[in-house]
């Protein structure tokens, strides 16, 4: 398959790229210049329709990791246009599968976070006020609305903390010490490709959000519906970490 990354630059960009690049064709794309890589690169805005449009041209699929976090205007423009923009080539090229991505609070927002548990995917969206959340919610909800319109399905893999399994962690203050809707950087890029193995005729709907984080005892969050649809399962669930930040 070919695949078209946008924001392949990015923290995580490197894992989604090792995921894919032996059984697909890669096209890469970043606002930065090219790294040493030997995959076809194209230096792009994601705010910029045309290119984005131009580069999606032949692309089977799109994974958009493009993300602006602190400054308003910017992360309005990347967060929220780019992912219109991402739909747009789509749309232009009958490209029936777009793999989106933002935080878990784009939709588990203050307040579920602060007094749920075994929050799913499924719960409505309040993402708070946050830049962060409100822009890529924004971005989210565009998707929706495209792929109610047109052909295309979106699968959103929502993430939170990255870890490496054997880093030490300097923990934050707190009563746990530790984010339960982490996981690691390599089974972040492995839900990638099963995101775009996966046929779509499993979706229940032509916009489906998915939770990518590690099995841990924590009873928060619910990831059962990523490993049910996605075939997705976490290699590593930072039980160590866990029990590390509990003793202290």
């Amino acid at each position: 398959m070919r695949v078209l990354l946008l924001g392949a630059n990015g923290m995580l960009g490197p894992y989604v790229i090792r995921a894919l690049e032996n059984e697909h064709e890669l096209r890469l794309t970043d606002i930065n210049d090219a790294p040493d890589t030997r995959h076809e690169y194209i230096k792009l805005d994601v705010f910029d329709l045309d290119g984005v449009i131009a580069a999606g041209e032949g692309m089977d699929a799109i994974v958009n990791l493009s993300v602006l976090r602190p400054h308003r205007k910017v992360a309005f423009d990347v967060n929220a246009v780019g992912c219109y923009n991402a739909m747009r080539a789509a749309v232009e090229h009958k490209i029936n599968k777009v793999i989106n991505t933002g935080p878990h609070f784009t939709i588990a927002g203050p307040t579920y976070e602060d007094f749920d548990f075994n929050i799913n995917p499924e719960i409505p969206s309040q993402s708070g006020t946050g830049l962060y959340a409100h822009t890529k919610s924004l971005g989210q909800e565009i998707c929706r609305v495209f792929s109610e319109n047109h052909d295309v399905y979106v699968l959103t893999l929502l993430f939170y903390h990255f870890r490496e399994p054997d880093d030490p962690i300097a923990l934050p203050p707190g009563p746990y010490n530790f984010v339960p809707f982490s996981v690691t950087w390599e089974d972040a890029g492995a839900a990638f490709s099963a995101a775009i193995k996966m046929d779509v005729d499993q979706l229940e709907s032509n916009c489906e959000i998915f939770n990518v984080f590690a099995d841990l005892p924590h009873g928060q969050f619910s990831n059962e519906k990523t490993k049910k649809i996605l075939g997705w399962r976490p290699t590593d669930n930072l039980d160590k970490h866990w029990r590390r930040s509990i003793q202290k």
